[in-house]
């Protein structure tokens, strides 16, 4: 099984046109699938069956081989997914995930290994989620030398409500027609987006979406969005675009760059109408068009207003200038992911003060800080890293001290104990600075 991805992606790419007609026998076979339970991590959450990876390795050759079988003859059917929330920055009750059993998690990895290949040498450049050797990184330092090297002078900032839970299952199965032409393993994919949620007792049909949480759910979301949007705004949009116009997707957050005003309101009325046609809606109160370029600053500044910003991966992008004074895209994490940040933060010290020890939750904490900083510590954004580092550093004193009436630590003895583990320092680790880049070629 170890050539097969090649194969199909050589062939996916030397064919663009080509509907794969067999490709259920690499689903189904025993090596296969014993090549993905080794590559499913055992610390994940269980699903209503409560199986973990180790209670399911202890007979594994036994389970491998009957549920090869129960998958060849077409009796495999997935179980309920466990609903469970994880929290999620202006909601009260979080973000919905579903959370699958962990034979469900083996097929939907073996599934996820033969598709992929197939829409990796098909997908647009444009989309950047969830896809191999690809990041957020990437998708905004491709956005920030777009808006600064090209004629870019107006953004629009979409939002689409609920994508995951309102993607139709019906158009999901005839996008994935148009290259998968084995009907079992449509057949699957229908039973897995159909297999119903469990939440307080009660299981709930599923009749839309894809339930985040699914290791199949991102493959499945960019398929959906690579026919919605990539492949019409790359074939319809620009092509009768006066001016210049580029877009940039990462899963369901999307920005899109147009050289005039009046191009960019078309293309907002339009998105709204292209999206009703796969039962899909516009979030419209977190959409809007705004003048960003190089001249934006300067006629805001004329009208006595400031210049707009806007925010896409959790960063702010705003007008800024280099020290030539030169136009540059600056970015500095949201207000709101920071300050979410520094809940979440908040929370884990309130619990861990009763579980752990001083110097284990010195170094978890060490852990999370430098997890904040491996993704937000950008060029331009050091203070907004500095400000995460001081204020996560008070809290943990706080809790640190509330383990104990005795032995408080005072800021002396605070900085000690951060010297000691090696406390993080904001060290800018992504450079997206284009020309700096440029010249260091």
């Amino acid at each position: 099984m170890s050539t097969a991805p090649r194969r199909i992606s050589e062939k996916a790419r030397s064919d663009p046109q080509l509907v794969f007609t067999s490709l259920y026998h690499h689903i189904c076979n025993v090596n296969h699938l014993r090549a993905c339970f080794e590559a499913l991590p055992g610390n994940r959450a269980v699903g209503v069956d409560g199986v973990t990876k180790e209670q399911y390795g202890e007979n594994l050759e036994a389970n491998l081989k009957d549920l090869s079988a129960r998958l060849r003859n077409l009796s495999y059917r997935p179980q309920v997914k466990r609903r469970s929330y994880i929290p999620k920055p202006g909601s009260d009750k979080g973000r919905p995930l579903g959370i699958s059993c962990f034979e469900d998690k083996l097929v939907e990895l073996a599934v996820k290994r033969v598709l992929e290949p197939i829409y990796e040498v098909q997908f647009e450049d444009s989309s950047y989620g969830y896809r191999p050797t690809r990041s957020q990184h990437q998708c905004l330092d491709e956005l920030g030398r777009t808006i600064q090297q090209q004629r870019v002078k107006h953004v629009v900032e979409a939002d689409i409500r609920n994508f995951f839970g309102k993607v139709a299952h019906e158009w999901m199965l005839k996008f994935l027609r148009h290259r998968i032409g084995d009907e079992r393993v449509i057949r699957l994919i229908a039973r897995m987006l159909k297999g119903g949620i469990l939440e307080d007792g009660l299981v709930q049909a599923s009749e839309e979406g894809t339930p985040q949480g699914s290791i199949l759910s991102p493959l499945l979301s960019n398929i959906y969005l690579h026919y919605v949007l990539d492949l019409w705004f790359s074939r319809v949009v620009r092509p009768r675009c006066r001016g210049e116009a580029y877009y940039f997707r990462f899963a369901d957050d999307f920005v899109a760059c147009f050289q005039y005003r009046q191009e960019a309101h078309q293309f907002m009325d339009a998105l709204s109408k292209r999206l009703e046609q796969f039962c899909l809606s516009l979030a419209q109160e977190k959409t809007r068009c705004l003048e960003f370029g190089r001249f934006a600053r300067e006629n805001a500044r004329r009208r006595g207003e400031k210049p707009e910003e806007f925010t896409f991966l959790g960063f702010t992008h705003y007008c800024g200038k280099t020290k030539k004074r030169h136009f540059k895209v600056k970015r500095r994490t949201s207000r709101k992911k920071l300050g979410a940040s520094l809940r979440a933060f908040s929370e884990w010290a309130q619990r861990a003060r009763h579980k752990l020890t001083k110097g284990e939750m010195l170094r978890r904490a060490k852990a999370r800080v430098k997890g904040h900083l491996n993704y937000y510590a950008i060029t331009d954004n050091a203070q907004q890293c500095s400000r995460f580092v001081y204020y996560a550093t008070r809290i943990l004193r706080t809790w640190l001290n509330r383990k104990s009436q005795r032995k408080a630590y005072n800021w002396n003895q605070m900085s000690q104990a951060l010297d000691w583990i090696g406390w993080p320092s904001v060290r800018i680790g992504i450079d997206l600075n284009p020309i700096r880049r440029a010249e260091a070629r």
